[in-house]
């Protein structure tokens, strides 16, 4: 079973190679051509949140995240994730001993090298947490799934800042487990990329978090950020948390850092 554990790893980083004679400068600005349609187009058919999210995802990297290949660190497991057209892989390795994966929406987990079968309700539990580090690591690459719903709120000012705020619900088909969630962007009108977030759950009893981005570094060519976590009172209206932030009445819950981020390419 090692042999097919690694020739499963060679397939994927095999498969996550191709194409990599492309050079940026080769690279549309965004990742389809619909995606042009939308962004160069006057037509009420592309909403205004359509072409906001689309110029965010250029901002922070666009095409280049269709064949990228990073690893980072968070709270000490090693990530990655590579990115091939519409195939895809992530991975954790949460020591020397646990290696999961999700590849195209199948989850898998290793145990020194060997395959090891686990109920639904446990493989469903690692790779939603899996798929949310990958999510979050890589916004806002996966806001232009189909399954996302993006709807312009308002322009509105942060600290001295202009910023246009997007609400993105899913589709119960294709949303995931908590397709019910709700977020807040916050995309910045002059640099396009995301520095303020917010969302709300219902599960665990529900909850309400804003997000603010900071050591803001751009690796290769995607941008990377970290985050700090606010919690707000259960029922806050994403669209109050703002304004509660400038006036310090958030708590401080965690920090979001990813750290030694590689580009697997290099």
């Amino acid at each position: 079973m090692k042999k097919t554990f690694y020739w499963i790893i060679f397939i994927l980083v095999l498969g996550s190679c191709k194409n990599t004679t492309k050079t940026t400068d080769q690279l549309l600005p965004v990742e389809t051509e619909k995606d042009v349609a939308i962004l160069t187009s006057s037509d009420q058919e592309y909403s205004k949140a359509d072409k906001i999210i689309l110029a965010a995802i250029e901002a922070h990297g666009g095409a280049l995240y269709d064949q990228a290949d990073y690893s980072f660190i968070f709270r000490k497991k090693e990530y990655r994730f590579i990115n091939n057209g519409d195939q895809y892989t992530y991975s954790v390795k949460q020591n020397k001993e646990i290696f999961d994966f999700i590849t195209n929406g199948n989850f898998e987990r290793y145990i020194n090298e060997e395959p090891v079968e686990l109920s639904q309700k446990k493989s469903d539990k690692y790779a939603e947490a899996l798929n949310s580090v990958i999510y979050f690591a890589t916004l806002p690459h996966k806001l232009r799934d189909a399954a996302v719903n993006k709807k312009f709120i308002e322009s509105t000012a942060i600290k001295g800042m202009n910023y246009d705020v997007i609400k993105i619900t899913f589709n119960q088909e294709g949303g995931g487990k908590d397709h019910d969630d709700e977020f807040h962007y916050w995309i910045n009108q002059k640099t396009k990329k995301i520095d303020y977030l917010a969302y709300n759950y219902t599960v665990n009893g529900g909850g309400v978090r804003f997000r603010s981005a900071y050591n803001q570094r751009v690796v290769d060519g995607i941008t990377f950020q970290d985050y700090i976590n606010w919690k707000a009172p259960l029922g806050t209206p994403l669209k109050d948390l703002p304004s509660l932030y400038e006036q310090d009445k958030l708590k401080e819950l965690s920090r979001i850092i990813n750290e030694n981020i590689t580009n697997k390419k290099q």
